[in-house]
């Protein structure tokens, strides 16, 4: 697909860039991004040519201090409705989508893309939120369609699913949303390059210890419910993996088994572990073997999408969370994908 870097876009929210690695490669020319965290605007500004603006988004005169732009897009703080957070749209941090809308007022694009949970497009409790973001967006002349998309289907290691809203001030039949890919990507596939955790290119190593829980929630499969202690989960190696949290860095870290992820053949120790405990048996008094680890920075960042070349800057859960909170690079690149044919569509 023909590419034209003149067509300006500008990121909100961008924290360490993951939205904006898939729209740059897509082939738009990123000319001013913003995110209140420190080592978030540390880590873009280490691995893009933009002006990288940190703050409170309020703080800014948006008609002044933005540029002209033809697409916004950005992923306002999503735990005022996330079921991970206490969903309460009153949370000051809920607000926020309506700041992404008022930059969309003042630079009037010819189109946005808003990332958010999928609490916020499915759940009863948010309708209103919905019905004052598409009023006011219609008030402004938008035509606008929302969607849940999985991560998985497209092009990314793991389980996501998210709210994807494009507005744009064309006459539209159909929005661009991109086509779910039928071939999935396996954890084994991502993480079967990484040197050992701590060396070589696998770094920002996690020893949060791993114990067995003395009262396990068991479910059908080894991997859901609650065998261990804290809330870092085990990684089915031959399936994308679960959504990764921004709160990791301890023990909210998900793990896997080396063995099983060097010999897919062998024994799995997840999986012994879950069928002594579905007969019945004590699994407390058991302990947990060195090779069932934490995964590292680098391989967190691996199965959110992000490149190896990629650097991540602040410390050690500060890269945890710039992860667990980005949108994987791979996904926003389907859906900057289908955006751009639209602009090329136009020129032609």
């Amino acid at each position: 697909m023909k590419r034209n870097r003149t067509i300006r876009a500008v990121s909100l929210f961008s924290g360490a860039g993951g939205m904006d690695l898939g729209f740059q490669k897509a082939g738009f020319n990123i000319v001013w991004a913003n995110d209140f965290n420190k080592a978030a605007c540390e880590t873009h500004a280490a691995n893009f040519d933009c002006e990288i603006k940190q703050g409170e988004i309020e703080g800014f005169d948006y008609a002044k201090d933005i540029p002209d732009c033809a697409l916004v897009f950005g992923g306002p703080p999503c735990q005022g409705f996330s079921v991970a957070g206490k969903m309460d749209p009153n949370d000051p941090r809920s607000r926020l989508v309506f700041e992404f809308q008022k930059v969309v007022a003042a630079k009037r694009p010819r189109y946005f893309v808003m990332e958010n949970v999928s609490a916020l497009a499915r759940l009863e409790k948010f309708e209103d939120v919905r019905a004052r973001l598409l009023d006011g967006y219609s008030r402004l002349g938008y035509n606008v369609e929302f969607r849940v998309l999985d991560s998985q289907y497209f092009l990314t290691p793991q389980r996501r699913e998210r709210m994807i809203m494009i507005g744009t001030t064309d006459s539209l039949t159909s929005f661009p949303f991109p086509r779910p890919h039928k071939k999935l990507i396996s954890a084994r596939s991502i993480l079967a390059g990484f040197d050992a955790p701590g060396t070589g290119n696998n770094l920002g190593r996690c020893d949060a210890r791993i114990t067995l829980a003395k009262r396990p929630v068991l479910r059908t499969s080894a991997y859901a419910g609650m065998l261990f202690n804290g809330l870092g989960r085990p990684i089915d190696l031959d399936r994308p993996c679960q959504t990764l949290p921004a709160s990791m860095g301890g023990n909210k870290t998900p793990f896997i088994d080396t063995h099983w992820l060097r010999n897919p053949s062998g024994d799995n120790w997840l999986k012994k572990i879950h069928a002594i405990a579905m007969s019945g048996k004590s699994i407390s008094n058991l302990s947990v073997p060195s090779y069932v680890r934490r995964i590292t920075v680098s391989e967190a960042a691996a199965l959110q999408g992000f490149p190896k070349s990629f650097k991540f800057c602040g410390s050690r859960c500060d890269q945890y969370r710039q992860i667990g909170n980005s949108v994987p690079p791979p996904f926003a690149y389907c859906i900057a994908v289908e955006v751009m044919k639209r602009f090329v569509a136009e020129q032609k």
